[in-house]
């Protein structure tokens, strides 16, 4: 999801609920605490110089159960992180929240909801670093017998 796809949901929106890949919600309590842009300069193993930009989000709970943030107030603080940091409406978004350690997710919108997204590592250099591609696997029953011993042919 993307910057401008998340101000256009928000537009939608009378109350603002995150869930967690395991189903669970986010309280409804949480605080936006950042929104900032994050840029990834780095060498891949394979010796590739690589360029990355994603719009942060951290999501934070206090005791404050009182507190609502309303979508009217997050496109706001979006606005204003375009505004000041220069951030491109175009950017993907990633989410921070804290469980056991702070965890990072991709972002979606499904349900009227903000769905958090599991997220991997990946080699992006398995070419030249001797990851082996994954074979594909096939279904023993759907392999053709290639010079193979019928039923009575005496070959067995």
């Amino acid at each position: 999801m993307t910057l401008s796809e998340i101000k256009s949901a928000l537009q939608t929106l009378e109350t603002i609920s995150f869930k967690l890949p395991d189903g669970s919600l986010v309280p409804s309590h949480f605080h936006v605490t950042e929104v900032g842009k994050v840029t990834k300069h780095f060498i891949d193993c394979g010796g590739t110089v690589r360029h990355e930009e994603v719009v942060n989000f951290q999501l934070w709970n206090a005791d404050d159960y009182n507190h609502r943030l309303h979508p009217e107030k997050l496109v706001h603080i979006i606005e204003l992180s375009e505004t000041k940091l220069g951030i491109d409406e175009n950017l993907p978004i990633e989410v921070e929240y804290q469980g056991d350690t702070i965890g990072k997710f991709g972002l979606e919108f499904v349900n009227n909801s903000f769905q958090l997204t599991t997220t991997q590592t990946d080699c992006l250099a398995k070419d030249q670093c001797g990851i082996p591609e994954e074979k594909p696997k096939l279904k023993l029953s759907e392999l053709q017998a290639e010079n193979s011993c019928a039923p009575g042919s005496g070959c067995c």
